[in-house]
């Protein structure tokens, strides 16, 4: 397996280390940097290039989501997995509109975590369901969106909440017993349909715009 370089952006000392240490047990994980505050991990980012950072929502002085504007500021295409202590919809949603591609909570398990990373280290998206269905619970799309959505069907609506679950093609397939070329055309659909080109462009549109519609009925909201 790759190995994936890691840049760990958390401004409590103790947390960042116990993570650090956790990740170097695994030969595939290799923790390139630690860093407390935006000056460093811009610092870290221009001398390592980690191929995944997890930014803490809470960075000392400033927001995670101001690190990840200026990131996008200096043209830095970084995976970003957003670190947070609660299942905020309005810090989730930013973290999204930032271009954070997984939002991970802290009391979450270490082997979900673990998914987390590698799910989002290989481009898909990666949301802790407690803070999907807040999301999802929260959203109040306006009456311009609902109009915009175009309904789907039950086999896209399954597709998309796996999507949303982090699962890759594979998973899918299997999880629906369609084949991986039958997930990938529904994949292209929704796309279409969202307007987008991406897997992370689709979740955030899908939960910002037409939650109501494609997301409540499948989720339970």
């Amino acid at each position: 397996m790759h190995t994936i370089r890691i840049l760990i952006a958390d401004d409590h000392g103790l947390f960042r280390q116990g993570l650090s240490r956790l990740l170097e047990t695994l030969p595939y994980l290799h923790v390139v940097a630690q860093c407390a505050t935006m000056a460093e991990t811009l610092s870290a980012f221009s001398r390592h290039s980690p191929d995944l950072v997890l930014l803490d929502d809470d960075l000392g002085a400033v927001r995670g989501t101001t690190v990840l504007a200026e990131l996008r500021k200096r043209k830095i295409d970084a995976k970003v997995l957003m670190i947070t202590e609660k299942a905020a919809q309005v810090a989730a949603i930013s973290a999204l509109e930032a271009g954070a591609q997984g939002i991970f909570l802290k009391h979450s398990s270490p082997e979900q975590l673990l998914s987390a990373i590698h799910r989002v280290a290989v481009g898909e998206t990666w949301i802790d369901p407690l803070a999907l269905r807040a999301l999802v619970s929260g959203q109040q799309p306006s009456e311009k969106n609902r109009e915009g959505a175009q309904p789907l069907t039950a086999r896209q609506k399954k597709v998309l909440v796996g999507i949303l679950d982090g699962f890759a093609n594979k998973e899918i397939s299997s999880s629906l017993k369609l084949s991986e070329g039958s997930v990938k055309a529904v994949i292209r659909q929704l796309f279409q349909k969202a307007g987008v080109r991406t897997r992370s462009q689709l979740v955030r549109i899908a939960i910002e715009k037409y939650s109501a519609d494609w997301l409540k009925p499948a989720l339970g909201g």
